[in-house]
């Protein structure tokens, strides 16, 4: 049942409200006759791996939704004491990525970034633009039949680009620039 239109309710269900339909809502959201037919779907669900039950019967998404658990915070200054505590779970999607249509990820090549924390090979999570972008913003621009990263600047009315790693010189188009999408963040494995 990978792409089970039940599945896809389930999970619009639970994006939507933030907390899993009880039986008697999902009989009613996908046209059952009977809370055994939900019965059924679910224990199949749980089978597959897509939802889980607690000691009380309820349901639980796995992480076949993307959720992640959140358990609180870490102290990045001097080390206190903490308890870990389920304190909610996150989709990185949906933390990430305002408008899921226009995004895409790029993998970073070159070191110009470095001080604006982007390293190479890193991802950046890019959404597309049908705007002029705000002075600052770190774009994807083409630039003269090339492409590149850079902050976005513009002085008396001349737009250019800047990089964030002294070792290297701003742009300045020569006849074009065209900025295709803004860096909305980066992602980074160990």
């Amino acid at each position: 049942m990978p792409n089970s239109p039940y599945k896809t309710k389930i999970l619009s269900f639970y994006k939507n409200t933030k907390r899993m339909p009880t039986y008697a809502e999902i009989m009613s959201m996908l046209g059952f006759k009977s809370k055994n037919a939900v019965y059924k779907l679910v224990n199949k669900l749980v089978g597959e791996g897509v939802l889980d039950k607690d000691s009380t019967g309820h349901l639980i998404p796995n992480k076949l939704f993307g959720e992640t658990p959140l358990l609180g915070l870490v102290e990045a200054g001097f080390p206190t004491a903490a308890e870990e505590e389920l304190v909610d779970t996150m989709n990185l999607d949906d933390y990430l990525i305002e408008n899921k249509e226009a995004t895409y990820l790029l993998e970073v090549k070159g070191e110009s970034m470095i001080d604006a924390g982007i390293q190479e090979g890193d991802l950046v999570i890019a959404e597309r633009i049908a705007r002029e972008p705000k002075i600052g913003e770190i774009v994807i621009a083409e630039v003269d039949g090339g492409w590149t990263m850079k902050y976005f600047r513009k002085t008396n009315g001349k737009v250019w680009l800047e990089p964030a790693n002294k070792a290297f010189k701003p742009i300045y188009p020569e006849s074009d620039l065209k900025v295709a999408a803004v860096v909305k963040g980066v992602v980074r494995k160990y």
